[in-house]
Order: C-alpha cells, then sequence, then structure tokens
C-alpha cells in the first residue's frame, strides 16, 4: 500500500471512529415523537437523554486520553466500543424512560474514547502542516456522519425505532474491527505514562494551566456549540417550527454536512499555503455574516424551510475552515501529553454542547429567533477568545 493510499485509509478509520459519537445523537432524533409514546414520556423527557449521553460523555473525555496514554490507543479504542455496543442494546431494550437515560449514560462514557484517541493518533502520525491536512480530511470524512445519520434513522424507524440502537451497536463492532485491521499502534510501551489519578490530574494541571491551550479549545468548541445548538433542537426546529416530518430531516443535515465537507477541503486545501491569521479573519468574517444573516430570516415569519435551513448550512463553511488549524495549534502545545490534550479538548468541547442540550435550548427553541440568537452568542465567544491567542498574531 503506498503512502498517500495508506494515509487515506488511516484518515477514512479516524474518521469512522469520530463519527460514532454524531451518530449516537443525530440517529434516533427522528424517533422522539415515536419513543416519547413508547416509553411513556414526553419531548422533555426524551430531550433529557440526550443531557444524559452528553453529561457523561463530556466527563470521560477527560479520561480517555490519559487511559490511552497508559494502556496503548488501540486498547483503549477496543473497550471504548465494546461497551458503547453493549449499551447500544440495553437503549433498545429499555422498557421506559428512566432505564433509556441509565444505558444512554453508558453510551456516552464509552463513545468519546474513538474521538479522542482519533485526535492523538493523528499528531502521533503527523507533524505540523501534513497534520493538519490529515485532521481537515478525518474532518471532511467524518462530517458526511451528521447527513446521513437522521436519514438512516428515519429509514430504521420505519422498522421499529429499537432498530435504532440495534444499528449503532453493529456500528461500533464493525469500527473496532477496522481498528485492528487498518491503525497502528502509535502508543509503543516504551512511551506509556502510568496510570493513576494523580498522574491524570498531574497531566491536567499542566493541559489547563496553559492560557493558550483553553483559548484555542474554547474557540473551537464555542464555534461547534453554534451549530449544535440546532442538531440538538432539531425535532422542535424541523417539525413544530418548519412543518417537517420525521422522514424529512436530511432537508437540514445534507447541505449542512456539504457545507462542513466545503469548510474542511479549504483547510486541507490552504494549509500551509494561507496565514493563520488570514484562514482565521476568513472563517471568521464569514460566520459572523452568516450569523446576522441567520438574525435577519427569523426575524420576519411565516418562515420558509428551505431559507431557515440556510444559514445553518452555510455556517459550517467557517467552521470546518478553521476547526482543523485551531485543533493541531491546540495539541502542539502538549506534544508529551497529546492523549491528555486530546481529552482536555474534547471535554471543552462537549461541555459547552452538553449546557446546551440541558439549560438553553429549552429556552433557545421556543421561536427560532432564540436559536439564532444562540448560534451568534457562541460564535461571539469564540472570536474573542481567538482574538486573544497566540494563533491570531501570526501573520506568517
Amino acid at each position: 500500500m503506498n503512502n498517500s493510499r495508506s494515509t487515506g485509509v488511516i484518515a477514512l478509520v479516524l474518521a469512522g471512529l469520530t463519527a460514532l459519537a454524531p451518530f449516537a445523537i443525530d440517529t434516533y432524533l427522528p424517533a422522539f415523537p415515536v419513543m416519547a409514546d413508547a416509553l411513556d414520556s414526553d419531548k422533555a423527557g426524551l430531550q433529557q437523554s440526550l443531557t444524559a449521553y452528553l453529561l457523561p460523555y463530556a466527563l470521560m473525555t477527560l479520561w480517555h486520553g490519559a487511559i490511552s496514554d497508559a494502556i496503548g490507543r488501540l486498547a483503549a479504542i477496543r473497550w471504548g466500543l465494546i461497551v458503547f455496543a453493549l449499551a447500544s442494546v440495553g437503549c433498545a431494550l429499555a422498557p421506559n424512560v428512566e432505564t433509556l437515560w441509565f444505558f444512554r449514560a453508558l453510551q456516552g462514557i464509552s463513545a468519546g474514547a474513538g474521538n479522542v484517541v482519533a485526535r492523538a493518533m493523528v499528531r502521533d502520525l503527523f507533524e505540523g502542516v501534513a497534520a493538519q491536512r490529515v485532521m481537515a480530511q478525518v474532518q471532511m470524512i467524518f462530517g458526511f456522519a451528521p447527513a446521513i445519520a437522521p436519514v438512516i434513522g428515519g429509514l430504521l424507524l420505519g422498522i421499529h425505532w429499537q432498530a435504532i440502537f440495534v444499528f449503532l451497536g453493529l456500528y461500533a463492532l464493525f469500527m473496532l474491527l477496522a481498528a485492528y485491521r487498518y491503525l497502528p499502534e502509535t502508543m509503543p510501551v516504551e512511551k506509556r505514562r502510568p496510570f493513576s489519578a494523580a498522574a491524570v490530574h498531574q497531566g491536567y494541571k499542566q493541559v489547563f494551566a496553559d492560557t493558550e491551550f483553553i483559548r484555542l479549545s474554547i474557540a473551537f468548541g464555542a464555534n461547534f456549540a453554534g451549530f449544535f445548538i440546532y442538531v440538538l433542537s432539531a425535532p422542535v426546529f424541523l417539525i413544530e417550527h418548519l412543518g417537517l416530518n420525521e422522514q424529512q430531516f436530511g432537508w437540514m443535515f445534507i447541505p449542512t454536512v456539504l457545507c462542513m465537507v466545503l469548510g474542511s477541503w479549504f483547510a486541507r486545501h490552504y494549509a500551509g499555503r494561507m496565514s493563520s491569521r488570514m484562514i482565521l479573519c476568513l472563517s471568521y468574517g464569514w460566520m459572523a455574516g452568516i450569523a446576522l444573516f441567520n438574525i435577519v430570516i427569523c426575524l420576519f415569519p411565516p418562515w420558509n424551510f428551505m431559507l431557515s435551513i440556510l444559514p445553518v448550512a452555510l455556517y459550517n463553511i467557517g467552521m470546518a475552515f478553521s476547526g482543523p488549524l485551531m485543533t493541531v495549534a491546540a495539541l502542539d502545545r502538549h506534544p508529551g501529553l497529546r492523549g491528555t490534550a486530546a481529552s482536555g479538548q474534547a471535554f471543552m468541547q462537549m461541555l459547552l454542547s452538553t449546557l446546551s442540550a440541558g439549560l438553553l435550548i429549552p429556552l433557545l427553541w421556543r421561536h427560532p429567533l432564540g436559536l439564532a440568537l444562540g448560534m451568534a452568542g457562541y460564535l461571539l465567544i469564540g472570536w474573542v477568545s481567538v482574538r486573544n491567542s497566540a494563533l491570531w498574531q501570526q501573520k506568517v
């Protein structure tokens, strides 16, 4: 296998691992109304199943990287995927919403292993501009997951809502086989670090004391949360506000992902050809214009579903353009603690998304304008964070 093909296969498998997290969210969104009836719950009860997944996901990301630094990358992936597959079976067999919450939490605990370890493996295998390009390639492939996940969920809903969770379990097992077939172990025994609470605490003390790392992680996480608001509120935004049905979620997810792929292509193409400052300026200028356009659209009902979805999709171009640059720059701050740094970065991203799911979205989704203001608010947080970073100051 030549180097370019080998890199492409590795990027494909790493993207498949990172895609598990959005699959675990987006695939069952179309089933919310049916599941609410089947589990004798309501819209709020099903919404809290997202929080039950996201909060453990965010907290456990603080451990996945440190675990992979201690036992190896592939072993961390193995245990994460096995637990996720078993938890998916539990979700499928849940007799009530409380049981669903429990197994969704177990999914959250395990789902982040692939995402965190994949980030660390990119930096284990590639350096500098090459790492930025591979990260963009992973992001580009990963971007298809949110588009096809609700479509798959809608089709499986035609069989039974339980089929969605059976699919998730089978996907996890398939990725486990792919990881062992195509991924090298990038954390050899001689480089592994002892795993203990004290060692993990010391590692995070070093990582989170780094102001530049914090700024870049918050910026990337806030940019993502600005889009993720619409993912988590999709059942209300698409069905109640825009009048679509459970099988039409693709109307939002397909264009948003196509725009994410386009932004990722820009990131890969211009890595090393354009200064960091220029990439950030173009990205944030684009996202700011789109966020303003989104607010204006929401001020004038009735809302056309195509016009309302357009700014959600276009926002992703800027988010994906700047994402690999900030991700690699943050991980490069701690080359000796890449697993821990990847965990810390993922934690910051998911913490913002978790706060959205549990606190903000139930307040914002009452009106499309609330969601538009939420997107703009997160974008502002991201811009303030990156504006004060050293990355912004790089002119070349």
